[in-house]
């Protein structure tokens, strides 16, 4: 996601975004925006322009075609078929070009894209929806819904921007899910489901298996897996991944890693309490969102965010850091990344 602006004798003369795959970069569409006038601008762009031919032709070329005398970049682009080559490429034609403006905030924009070129695997989100003592469920199993319409429909603008969302069996079973996005808009898009099912449990009847929907399903196996269920899902448009696994789970991290290989950027997870304690304790997560709703529901065996066998200790609690809080009418998100310990991705 990339965004960039003209500006020239104190005017802004030109903006443009990259609006999606294959279609014309930031700096493209800002150079076509502003036109003549363009010539001795100073571009802003919040990545580096790319210097090689991709599915559109090298931005560096246009800028330099445009007569443009300053670029100032956000960040480097990780990518390694430009990663410095862009700047360098401008330097040497001799602008004037200046980089780090404002980085940490346009790594945030892109942390999905980022993450995939540095590691090879899916930016990772957990996101809950909890009462203010933790609990996503009453003790009959009742949570819709915790959160309010202004909370819920936050999450539908984030399944529009994530490549897939992931939960466990036990959510398909308890709640038979779509997991769409229902924002009512002509642009929305559908993440790909990814349903964790160690054995094959998936009901042929589920909602997620649906020939008609847009959205692909996964379904990420153990060897253990019945074959003769895995081909009746996969005759219903279901695709398998046999992940390895212990006795008991898929490991969650094998699995990550399946789907970076498969070009998913992206992975909001969107659970219960078992799947939401796996993946902490696998340490796939990097952000987390805790929407909480003004409401106690209390009770020892109702479910909370994060199930599992628990921690002994404080020191082995999974801290957050750049914490940021959002108000959706009576409902708080409270947003914070995975704090990691030295030497840990």
């Amino acid at each position: 996601m990339v965004g960039a602006v003209l500006v020239k004798d104190g005017q802004l003369i030109g903006e443009g975004f990259h609006a999606y795959t294959g279609s014309d970069h930031a700096e493209v569409a800002a150079l076509r925006d502003a036109g003549p006038a363009a010539t001795g601008a100073t571009l802003y762009v919040s990545l580096e322009p790319c210097c090689h031919y991709g599915r559109t032709p090298p931005c560096v070329d246009q800028i330099l075609q445009a007569g443009i005398r300053r670029v100032v970049a956000a960040c480097e682009d990780p990518n390694p078929a430009v990663s410095g080559k862009g700047i360098a490429a401008l330097r040497a034609a001799g602008l004037s070009v200046d980089v780090g403006v404002l980085a940490e905030e346009a790594e945030r924009v892109n942390e999905a894209f980022f993450t995939h070129v540095r590691t090879g695997r899916p930016f990772v989100t957990l996101k809950v929806a909890a009462s203010l003592d933790g609990k996503i469920a009453t003790r009959t199993g009742e949570s819709r819904w915790i959160t309010g319409e202004s909370a819920r429909r936050r999450v539908h603008q984030l399944r529009n921007e994530v490549d897939a969302v992931l939960v466990g069996i036990g959510t398909v079973l308890r709640d038979d899910p779509l997991l769409t996005t229902r924002l009512g808009i002509a642009d929305q898009r559908d993440p790909i489901r990814v349903i964790v099912d160690n054995l094959a449990r998936l009901p042929l009847r589920a909602k997620v298996v649906n020939r008609a929907s847009t959205a692909p399903t996964i379904l990420a196996v153990s060897q253990m897996a019945p074959r003769t269920k895995l081909e009746a899902l996969e005759r219903e448009g279901v695709q398998v991944i046999v992940v390895e696994s212990s006795p008991r789970r898929v490991s969650l991290e094998r699995l990550i890693e399946a789907l970076g290989k498969r070009g998913i950027l992206s992975v909001m997870i969107e659970g219960g309490a078992e799947i939401n304690a796996s993946a902490l304790r696998e340490g796939i997560v990097d952000k987390v969102l805790v929407f909480l709703a003004p409401t106690l529901i209390g009770g020892k065996s109702t479910p909370t965010a994060v199930g599992g066998d628990g921690i002994e200790s404080l020191s082995q609690a999974v801290r957050l850091r750049d914490v940021r809080i959002e108000r959706f009418d009576g409902d708080i998100l409270v947003e914070g990344y995975i704090q990691r310990m030295m030497g840990t991705p």
